[in-house]
Formats: structure tokens, C-alpha cells, sequence
């Protein structure tokens, strides 16, 4: 990977601060963080920090629109991205605290415009229909490392379609199928293909143990608990997935019409 420098983790301004900066705060801590000088913004609905308490509530900075090492056109578009069966269940998300993993998800969010970045759909709790942050990752077939590469802004179905193979184990594999088909202007036949086509690089990308790289992270001031490694990582993966019931396909258009059921490969 090429090498840019660090960006310097730094605050975003809020000119009604006067200096002060932007911060991201879950409802759950807003007590927390106002009992340090946090203060709301009615018309922006957001917290900020007055000059000279910035420090003070650092952990709450709002994140700048874009990390170090990050390709915004990398993985670009709905595809079916299946993770290696050995890397399952360890992620961003299980290796950030609480309280970054919103404040990484709120950026994302709203650089998207709160839109989903595939298909423009907008949160309909009605509906079910929520926003999520995606990891794209790239992985370097020879040395075996998984390198996060972009955050993406999918809704709901859009992270059904993409993470398949959950989708499909959780039941809802006929509702991923549809809505990949519905979004890329797919044939059935077309999206049985490209699911088939995912399913053999995931096949060959899951006898390796891999070693996550979330540098994108901590260049960006972010702090990452050390993620467990190799064999580790495909112990996690396969207590977890126990774990899941799986569901009966409610339309027929997942694994057991086209033969792409997903389920752990053990190496010999």
C-alpha cells in the first residue's frame, strides 16, 4: 500500500463555538459529556465544545469527512463482498470502542447525505430500513493481510445483499437476492452468477488465516484494541456463527435453489 502521511487528529471547527469544536455524542453519554462543558446546538441538533474545553472532551470530535489511507471509489457500486470464513465476526466494530464506533458511523452517515451510497435509499423505519456503516476491505492474496480500505453508507437491504452469505443463514437470503437483482438490473440468472462468481473467491480466501490491518484507523487518532490473529480469528468465526439459527428461505431464491449454501470450510 502506498505510504501518505498521518493526518494529524484534529477537531472540526464550529464557527458558532467560535474556535470550538464539533462533537458527535450518543444520547446515552450526552450527561457525561455536558457535565464536562458540552453544549447543544438546537438548530444543528448537534453537541460542540467552547475554546480552551476542547481537551477536555477530545474523545467526543467530531470525525473529519475522510481517513487517512481511505479510497472513496475503491469497492464502489452493490456487489456480494463475502468475508473469509476465518475473519467472521472480527471487524471495525469489534475492535473500536462504543463510543468511536458512533462516532465513525455518524461520519459516514452524513458525508453520504444519510442516503445509501448504492442504491439513494433513505432510512424508513416503517419499513425496516435502516442506514449502516460497511467496511470495504482489500486483501492481499500473498501476504495474507486484510487492509481496510473505505467506511460505506449501505441501508439495510443493500448490507443484506452485499453480506449474502449472512443473509442467507439468518433467512433472508430471498429478500438479498431480490433486492441485489432489483438494484443492479440483474436477471436471476445473472445474480446466481455473480453470487456463484463471489462464492468461489470466498471459498479460495478461506483457507488462509488473516491478519487485519485497520491503520486507516489509527492514523486517524483512532484507538483499535489489538484484534486477534489467525488461527484465533477462525475459532471466533466458528463459536459465533453456532450461534445463529439459521432460518427457512421464505421465497426459494437463496441457498438451496441455487446451491450456494455458506457455511465454514474447514482446512484439511
Amino acid at each position: 500500500m502506498p505510504s501518505p502521511p498521518p493526518a494529524a487528529p484534529a477537531g472540526l471547527a464550529c464557527p458558532r463555538a467560535g474556535g470550538g469544536v464539533w462533537l458527535e455524542v450518543a444520547y446515552a453519554e450526552k450527561d457525561h459529556a455536558k457535565s464536562l462543558g458540552a453544549r447543544w446546538d438546537p438548530d444543528t441538533r448537534m453537541w460542540y465544545a467552547l475554546p480552551g474545553q476542547e481537551q477536555s472532551l477530545s474523545p467526543w470530535w467530531a470525525l473529519p469527512s475522510a481517513f487517512p489511507w481511505e479510497d472513496r471509489a475503491f469497492g464502489s457500486g452493490l456487489f456480494v463482498d463475502l468475508i473469509p470464513d476465518s475473519c467472521w465476526f472480527t471487524n471495525v466494530r469489534s475492535c473500536v470502542s462504543t463510543r468511536d464506533w458512533f462516532r465513525i458511523r455518524k461520519m459516514v452517515y452524513g458525508r453520504a447525505g444519510n442516503r445509501c451510497e448504492t442504491c439513494g435509499a433513505v432510512e424508513n423505519t416503517d419499513a425496516g430500513i435502516r442506514m449502516e456503516a460497511h467496511e470495504r476491505w482489500l486483501y492481499d492474496d500473498e501476504s495474507h493481510v486484510q487492509y481496510l480500505r473505505r467506511l460505506v453508507c449501505l441501508c439495510t437491504l443493500c448490507h443484506q445483499s452485499t453480506h449474502f452469505g449472512y443473509a442467507e443463514v439468518t433467512g433472508n437470503g430471498a429478500r438479498a437476492f431480490a433486492h441485489l437483482s432489483s438494484v443492479t438490473g440483474y436477471t436471476n440468472e445473472q445474480s446466481a452468477k455473480h453470487i456463484a462468481d463471489a462464492i468461489v473467491v470466498w471459498r479460495r480466501r478461506s483457507r488462509y488465516d488473516w491478519t487485519l490491518n485497520l491503520r486507516m484507523l489509527t492514523d486517524a487518532g483512532i484507538a483499535v484494541a489489538p484484534p486477534v490473529r489467525g488461527p484465533e480469528r477462525r475459532a471466533v468465526a466458528e463459536r459465533q456463527t453456532q450461534a445463529v439459527r439459521p432460518m427457512p428461505e421464505p421465497l426459494g431464491h437463496g441457498g438451496e435453489e441455487t446451491g450456494m449454501s455458506i457455511r465454514p470450510i474447514h482446512r484439511d
